[in-house]
């Protein structure tokens, strides 16, 4: 059985501290609230893609289980329970889980929120068609041992869901001075420079963790619409990655 060698207690700690906020979209979180349409963009068409399911269905997603992994208050993971699917979200931060689940009631949503690790759920022997790892990558202790945790708990023809930060000069002065320091939307010190991980480097710990990644995308934010949009190109600070477990 593996052990929870990838949860990083300091970074838990952060988030666990933030956790009543989740739904103020004014919050600690506003940048999520900004960023989601953006993310659910890419993940609808991507799992529609890979799975050959209609957007325009009622529920598109029916019949798959997804687990949303650093599930927070369940930002992404209520939108796609009203898409149909069967979903799981976990978090190694207990406040989270409360949080979540009140609010999926309040929503009359069945949502299966869990305080538990990847590696303890890929111990467990629990497989998903779709793992949602937003925003998580770049938390956690070691991200090749945790990549290998998400591999393991996808089905073969599974589709994985991976954004982080890149590392650059323009992602320190965005994510950490601009967001941290100036706007004060996150407190100083949620994010570290130093774990961020570029895209060539994501690939490669994605591809030694034995998936298969086939896309990529940067997520660009407007500071003048105030608004994120998916880029081909420019993935240069915020970028969101597809990949397959072939085997």
């Amino acid at each position: 059985m593996q052990s929870e060698t990838t949860v990083d207690a300091a970074e838990v700690a952060k988030f666990e501290a933030m956790a009543a906020e989740w739904w103020d979209p004014s919050g600690k979180f506003k940048p999520l609230h900004d960023m989601n349409p953006c993310r659910l963009d890419y993940i609808t068409s991507q799992i529609a893609a890979e799975f050959g399911r209609n957007l325009a269905d009622e529920v598109p997603f029916k019949g798959l289980r997804l687990l949303d992994i650093g599930c927070g208050g369940g930002l992404l993971s209520e939108p796609m329970a009203r898409l149909g699917a069967e979903v799981i979200g976990a978090d190694a931060a207990a406040g989270n889980i409360p949080v979540a689940q009140i609010h999926a009631e309040q929503t009359g949503l069945d949502i299966d929120y869990r305080n538990v690790t990847a590696e303890s759920l890929a111990a467990a022997g629990e497989r998903f068609d779709v793992v949602l790892n937003m925003e998580v990558v770049e938390h956690v202790s070691d991200p090749l041992a945790y990549l290998s945790a998400c591999h393991d708990l996808l089905k073969p023809g599974g589709l994985m869901i991976c954004s982080t930060l890149n590392r650059n000069a323009k992602s320190f002065a965005m994510a950490i001075v601009g967001a941290e320091w100036v706007m004060r939307w996150l407190p100083k010190g949620t994010h570290e420079w130093n774990k961020f991980i570029t895209p060539d480097e994501l690939y490669d710990l994605i591809r030694r963790a034995g998936l298969d990644p086939v896309d990529r995308k940067g997520m660009v934010f407007n500071p003048v619409a105030w608004s994120w949009r998916l880029s081909d190109r420019d993935l240069s600070v915020n970028y969101v990655t597809a990949s397959v477990r072939r085997d």
